[in-house]
């Protein structure tokens, strides 16, 4: 033990110490803060108490150090600590905050952390911690469209009472199309899955043209009905209609939903 380190204790403060070693909530920091210490107490050496405890010599020394100026209650408490870096003033935030919510004088969309960084002299991390305590994120956007149409507000009525309560003895489908599908296959057939091999495939494919896919979800059961065909036009898309109306029972009320 180091010259002028005298630890002895008394019994309030040695079953203090035994019961933050033994109790399973106490944070392992204060375990081995108390172990040290009831160590010492004991006559163990430095070397010792390093090896039983697995931490460094200075360590050792500091909390005793720490009990005979603070008793137990100082190797319950973290000292504080000065920060790395001096934060940043407000004033230079704020500045920052108003240049975030302008467009970047260079060619970009919107602020990144590193241009915004550059320009100012601060450190990258610094201006997201800005970004952050004022609920700034330049790289989110939404896409927003207002309508026009006096009726927007009825046809909107209408169109969200088919999904939430679809009138009784009907059908309402959600209707949309996607084109120019690419039409790939494999230029040779690949070999199935079985036990200890996974599917094959060949790391080419050939173009078959493209295709449209015409479907329609059954808004009340979730089925799909679909189909594909050669080409997008108005005659395409009243087949698929006329298609659905086969496939639907007779004496049914059919609401089609879908975008011009």
């Amino acid at each position: 033990m180091r010259n002028g380190i005298s630890i002895t204790l008394g019994d309030t403060d040695r079953q203090r110490l035994e019961t933050l070693v033994s109790d399973r909530n106490t944070p392992q920091k204060h375990v081995w803060r108390a172990r040290i210490v009831l160590l010492s107490a004991d006559g163990a050496g430095t070397n010792t108490i390093m090896a039983a405890t697995g931490t460094a010599k200075t360590t050792v020394w500091r909390w005793q150090a720490r009990f005979m100026e603070e008793g137990v209650e100082g190797l319950l408490r973290d000292k504080t600590r000065p920060p790395g870096t001096a934060p940043v003033a407000d004033d230079r935030a704020a500045a920052i905050v108003r240049m975030t919510l302008k467009p970047p004088p260079h060619e970009a969309t919107h602020w990144t952390a590193r241009a915004m960084a550059k320009t100012v002299g601060l450190a990258a991390s610094t201006v997201q911690k800005i970004w952050k305590a004022h609920g700034l994120a330049p790289h989110r956007w939404r896409a927003f469209k207002l309508s026009n149409d006096p009726a927007f507000a009825e046809k909107l009525h209408a169109i969200v009472g088919l999904y939430v309560a679809p009138p009784a003895h009907a059908v309402v489908l959600s209707l949309d199309e996607k084109s120019q599908i690419q039409a790939l296959d494999r230029t040779q057939p690949g070999l199935p899955l079985k036990k200890g091999r996974g599917p094959t495939m060949t790391h080419d494919y050939k173009r078959n043209g493209t295709t449209t896919l015409f479907a329609a979800l059954n808004v009340l059961d979730g089925s799909v009905m679909g189909q594909n065909m050669q080409r997008h036009r108005h005659q395409e898309f009243i087949r698929f209609l006329n298609a659905l109306e086969r496939d639907i029972p007779a004496g049914k009320v059919v609401h089609v939903i879908l975008d011009k």
